[in-house]
This record gives structure tokens, sequence and C-alpha cells, in this order.
């Protein structure tokens, strides 16, 4: 359905001009930061009424325009237990597709993984592929991965070990998750050296990358160092380029928690557009970090990420109005300020003072 030379709007800001009769001089290069766009798949999963493949394809689509490079597209999860989740195979084929980006999708079992595998194999040669990656998950506790995927973390490990091999035999790529990293909404506080030993295994298994998550969001600056110290350093320590941060803004500590991550070298991070999200297995947790509110505080900073602001702001506008829900994003809402305070000012110039005048006559 879609060339591999489909063609992609490229949004570059302006270039700086230096003022006559001063030099210019090459600035400080700044670091690359990944963000994975989890909003049409993670930030989905948590709404209340069933969303039509058609715009969960077009929320795909609005983040490639708007210069993301990674999005999670959706889950080949069983729609008995996560309804919104149901159409991934349509939004696959609905939504445009440009080689070079990724397109994960979630896969809980060796039951979504052939079913991706037969969706691929029916696709044509001369498109791009549906996506090249998937994405497995567990969690820190026990108690958290019965809730979630009714087994033991232990367990969970057993079968998706299976579930890696066979993608991997199939040339796709492997990203994992360890979700309620700092809290669990059922047994407490999670001891980091848990959190380490299930990335260590899933880092075993084929993970390229394992994305830690504070699912509830209640951790801080301090119980993220702490997290971090414990994962990274010492003995049977994970380098940190393994890792990515997955923070929910519960308590609005996500872009804090964030530069901690920066700190300790993490420089993958989760985010959703709108700050969409939630967790039907985590009373009381809110959305994603807002993709808007990261790009936003990463200004003027020695890191710079894919995606133009104003354009992700613009979508997070759009869905939030789709689906009848307020903006999470801090950052979204003061930019959509903005542009109507603009346009009110655009619309008093068009009129040439006309409505002044007729006011004065009366």
């Amino acid at each position: 359905m879609f060339s591999r030379h489909a063609g992609r709007p490229i949004l570059r800001r302006p270039a700086r001009l230096c003022p006559p009769g001063q030099r210019a001089y090459a600035t400080t290069v700044r670091e690359r930061v990944r963000i994975v766009d989890v909003g049409p798949r993670d930030g989905l999963q948590n709404e209340s009424a069933v969303i039509p493949p058609a715009v969960k394809a077009e929320l795909v689509n609005r983040l490639t325009r708007a210069g993301m490079d990674i999005i999670e597209s959706g889950s080949f999860v069983s729609p008995k237990w996560v309804p919104q989740m149901a159409g991934t195979a349509d939004v696959l084929k609905l939504m445009e597709r440009h080689e070079g980006l990724h397109y994960p999708v979630l896969v809980p079992n060796m039951k979504g993984l052939e079913i991706l595998l037969d969706l691929l194999s029916k696709q044509p040669k001369s498109e791009v592929p549906y996506t090249d990656e998937i994405a497995v998950f567990t969690a820190a506790t026990d108690a958290f991965a019965k809730a979630n995927t009714n087994c033991t973390v232990a367990e969970s490990l057993e079968r998706l070990s299976v579930v890696a091999k066979r993608a991997t035999s199939e040339g796709l790529r492997i990203r994992g998750y360890v979700s309620v990293v700092i809290d669990c909404p059922y047994s407490g506080h999670v001891d980091p050296a848990n959190v380490r030993s299930i990335s260590q295994a899933l880092l075993d298994m084929g993970c390229y990358e394992v994305s830690l998550g504070d699912t509830v969001g209640t951790g801080n600056p301090t119980t993220v160092d702490r997290l971090l110290r414990t994962v990274i350093q010492g003995n049977g320590g994970i380098p940190a380029e393994k890792l990515a941060g997955h923070f929910h803004d519960t308590y609005g500590m996500a872009v804090a928690n964030i530069f901690t991550a920066l700190e300790h070298g993490v420089r993958t991070f989760d985010a959703a557009v709108g700050g969409l999200g939630g967790c039907p297995y985590s009373p009381g947790a809110t959305g994603n970090v807002a993709t808007e509110d990261v790009l936003y505080a990463l200004r003027g900073s020695p890191y710079e990420a894919p995606g133009e602001l104003e354009a992700i702001a613009k979508v997070g506008t759009w869905i939030s109005k789709t689906l009848n829900r307020p903006n999470a994003s801090r950052v979204g809402r003061a930019l959509e300020a903005r542009r109507e305070r603009e346009n009110v000012e655009k619309e008093r110039e068009s009129d040439g003072g006309e409505a002044e005048a007729i006011s004065a006559k009366l």
C-alpha cells in the first residue's frame, strides 16, 4: 500500500542569521535524546471508549509529520482484556509508513506474535513493513504481574523468552518493558536490585533495550536516582545505553525524573503526545509524561530530541479534542492558548478597524 520511497515532509527550524558586523561561531553540538511516543498504544489503552482504527492511524500519521521517528502504534493483546487495542492490524494497514522510522507494537505472548507474523507474511514485499519491532513486558513484582498477565514474574520471563527467540529468528527487533520499578500499587515499594535482575533477564533473551516504567507515577528525583544507581552501577550493573525511562506524571515529577535519568547517562525516554495514558492495572495512575513537555524542557539544554514542538502540540490539541478529554500537557495548553490569542489579534487586524468604527457611531 505504501511505497518504500514515500515522501515525508521534513520540519526544520529557520536558520539563525548572524547580525551584520558580527562573526558567526560554531555552536556546541547537542547530544541526541531518543523519544518513543507511546501515545497511540500506551496512551490510548486506558480510554473508556473504543477508538476507531482510522483515528489511531491518523494519530500516528500526525506524529510522523510532526517529526517523531519512533511511534508505538498498537498492541496484539486480546481485545477481551484491553478492548481499546482492538484493530491494531487495521491501524498498521491504514497508517502512513516511512522507511527508516520505527513503529513498534506490543506483543504479550506467542499468540500475539503469531498474529503479527501472519500479518507480515501477507504484506507485499514492495511495501514498507507494517513494523520491524515488537515490545514485550513484565513487571518488577509478582503482585503486579499476576494482575496484568495472570502469572508470576518468573513465569512471564519464561514465556517471553520463547517469544523473543521466535521474534529474533524472524528478524524483528525486541524492546523490553519492566513495570512498577519504583512502587507497586499492590505490594508497595520495589527493591531496585529486583529491577536490575529482571532487566538483565530481558536483555539476555535478546531485547536491545529495556524501558523502566514508573507505572504508578510516584517516583521523584531521589527515588529515581536510587533506582538507577543500583541498576547501572556496581557489579552486574547494566550500561545506561541499554536502558530507557518511562515516567508517568501522576505527581508532576516526570520531567524532573527524566533529567535525573539524563545525569545517569540514560538517553531514551517514552512519552505520549497530550499526556495520554494511564494503566488499567494501576489504579490512580495518570498519563505518561507529555511529549510536548519533554521537548520544551530540553530547550536550551545540552540535549536535542526529534519532533517539532509547535507541530507536536497541535497534534496533542487535536487528539484531546477528538477524545473529548482535557489536554494533559501543560506546554500544549499554553501553546494552544497562545495560538487562540494570535488568531483573535489577526481577526482584529483583518477587519481594518471596522468593528471599532461601527461601535463609535452607536
